[in-house]
């Protein structure tokens, strides 16, 4: 059996703003066989998060160390901060044979993609722009600019989706179908050819 198989695999995700990713992943990481992946952020922490558990959150000066000492996988600037991925988390996992998330924005897939064959890439993507901005008004969090300036956001990632391998549809009330949609993503990516062939060239020798 090759050691691709025995490693997990990383699943890159990505989605507007208000979307309900969190909804979403919470539901794919009852799978015991997902891990999510915490990221570190320069952002303000929300009401009812929390530090190492929804993200690192650290300072600008603080970020700028970690790119200096080259322990992102990946990092972007967003709406105004950082955002990055830390490495040692991330190979520990894959390593123990764990399907490792990472909710990252557009950009950061972009990096990952050039940087790391055999990720799975897969865009959660809106019902409707209405239904969107409705969320997002819904928070209570952020001023009427700031939405308009998130919906303009989400329209350019939108645009980009089709880098992605796979597109999901988080309906409303579906959140628990959009989690199996992407389980049963990485399950067939890893039935691809190039993810099997490996384990099965002993045939050909």
């Amino acid at each position: 059996m090759s050691d691709l198989k025995k490693r997990g695999r990383l699943v890159v995700v990505s989605g507007p703003s208000g979307v309900g990713k969190g909804t979403v992943l919470k539901y794919v990481l009852e799978n015991e066989d997902f891990v999510y992946s915490v990221s570190a952020t320069t952002r303000e922490k929300r009401k009812g998060e929390e530090n190492a558990v929804d993200y690192f959150f650290m300072s600008k000066e603080d970020f700028s160390g970690m790119i200096e000492r080259d322990e992102f996988i990946e990092y972007a600037c967003y709406n105004g901060n950082f955002y990055g991925t830390p490495k040692f988390f991330v190979e520990d996992m894959l390593s123990q044979g764990k399907n490792v998330i990472l909710e990252i924005e557009v950009k950061g897939a972009v990096q990952i993609k050039s940087l790391v064959p055999g990720a799975v890439f897969v865009f959660i993507a809106p019902q409707s722009k209405s239904g969107l901005a409705e969320r997002l008004r819904a928070r209570g969090t952020e001023e009427e600019s700031v939405v308009a300036n998130r919906l303009a956001i989400a329209e350019n990632e939108i645009r980009s989706c089709l880098m992605y391998d796979y597109i999901v549809v988080n309906r409303d009330g579906m959140a628990q179908e959009c989690a199996k949609d992407i389980i049963a993503a990485v399950k067939a990516h890893n039935l691809k050819p190039e993810n099997v062939y490996s384990d099965i060239c002993e045939f050909f020798n």
